[in-house]
């Protein structure tokens, strides 16, 4: 039978009984059978609480500046699954996709697969077809549990340390550090772009033997106004274009990212040609992106809403109205904390599904903006922002990446 995509993506999230299943030894029998385990491209992985998407862009980019053919995989996606898996700065057809799913379910034989497991199957797949030189990998959940941990980096990069996914991570920043460290592999480089990271993380860096560089000690980046200037184990570069939005945490992420390219530099050389054209083209969507009035920011945690805060902060000043939607595992007085004295107005929005939470839930949770006008769907929230807004104000949409989602989809539909 011929499947199209989203018939092999229904089927997908019936194969296991949990969307989640954290653990190696089921993907990594897959793809031993499909003999994806030591792939020939250089590995990058990403790994993190925030800034991870970022960061895989980044990676992509200036590897392809510099010549390379990338393999680039994301999540989750906004609009089009097509979005998670791109080569050579293209996202990936329909019918690749097909033909990679077949391919995993080939392998499967019996094996029970999330949902997530057999999408990086899928995008290892795809990547040794495509006979990419580097692949840049976005860790899911934590990392060493996660299913894109089951190919030995050639470099890696921690991002940050925030509190999320604390079910699954463990219930502190030690804990989290723990599990975020497991992408790190003895004698390679081991990247930490966190400025003040928890103990378990250096512990277990140190542990396995990684090469550790940590932000502050083995690189440094200064902002020079509208611009930075970086430092690494080897060099500098001075007088670099700061990308947008270049919020502080963006900075940081940026030089984790340089760090790791210096690591690489025997492996897959880079110029610093292509490190100046690659840093003025990053724009991931749903990151502090700008259409119109709108501000579409996936920030789903407080660490992400602190950063969405500052980077406001550096705008100018403006009548600002807050769209908010959140699942309900999210620390949502504690989100909204951070943006306090960056907006005006507050509306918040259901979000569907089995982890989505109702607006008048949301206001519940958020205490002193219980009073908050609550809206059914993400169409009468905007409708409602834009009077609020006027003509000389902004609209936030924020909160979760199916809230930014749902907003780009009626901009689309609607305008």
């Amino acid at each position: 039978m011929t499947r199209t995509l989203d018939d092999w993506l229904r089927w997908q999230e019936t194969l296991h009984p949990r969307s989640i299943e954290m653990g190696l030894e089921r993907v990594a029998a897959v793809a031993a059978r499909m003999g994806l385990s030591t792939p020939a491209a250089t590995t990058f992985t990403v790994g993190g609480t925030n800034g991870k998407g970022t960061s895989a862009h980044l990676a992509a980019l200036i590897y392809r500046e510099a010549g390379y053919r990338v393999g680039l995989y994301t999540s989750p996606h906004l609009l089009r699954y097509n979005e998670r898996i791109r080569i050579a700065d293209a996202e990936v057809s329909d019918a690749a996709l097909c033909r990679a799913f077949a391919a995993v379910e080939s392998g499967r034989l019996d094996t029970p697969l999330t949902y997530f497991e057999f999408g990086t199957l899928a995008a290892l797949w795809l990547f040794r077809e495509a006979d990419v030189e580097v692949q840049v990998l976005e860790v899911g959940l934590g990392g060493r549990l996660d299913a894109v941990n089951l190919v030995d980096a050639d470099a890696a990069l921690v991002t940050s340390i925030g509190l999320d996914h604390l079910d699954w991570l463990g219930p502190d920043r030690e804990a989290i550090g723990r599990e975020k460290a497991g992408i790190f592999r003895a004698g390679r480089p081991a990247i930490v772009a966190e400025p003040e990271p928890p103990a378990s993380l250096l512990t277990a860096a140190r542990a396995c033997g990684a090469d550790l560089r940590r932000l502050g000690v083995d690189f440094d980046v200064a902002s020079t106004g509208v611009g930075f200037d970086w430092r690494g184990r080897e060099g500098t570069l001075a007088g670099l274009q700061r990308p947008a939005p270049g919020h502080a945490a963006q900075l940081r992420n940026v030089a984790g990212v340089l760090a790791a390219v210096e690591a690489l530099q025997a492996r897959r050389p880079v110029t610093e040609a292509a490190i100046r054209r690659a840093l003025p083209q990053l724009a991931v969507p749903g990151r502090c992106q700008r259409i119109g009035p709108y501000v579409l920011d996936v920030a789903h945690n407080a660490e992400a809403a602190q950063a969405l805060a500052d980077w406001l902060a550096t705008t100018p000043p403006q009548p600002t109205v807050l769209v908010l939607g959140m699942l309900a595992d999210k620390p949502h007085a504690a989100f909204l904390r951070a943006l306090a004295g960056r907006y005006q107005h507050l509306l918040l929005v259901d979000l569907p599904g089995p982890r989505g939470l109702a607006a008048g839930e949301l206001a519940q949770r958020l205490e002193a903006d219980a009073a908050a006008p609550c809206c059914q769907n993400i169409g009468d929230a905007l409708r409602a922002a834009r009077a609020l807004a006027g003509s000389e104000g902004r609209i936030v949409v924020t909160g979760s990446f199916l809230t930014v989602a749902a907003a780009m989809t009626e901009l689309q539909l609607h305008g």
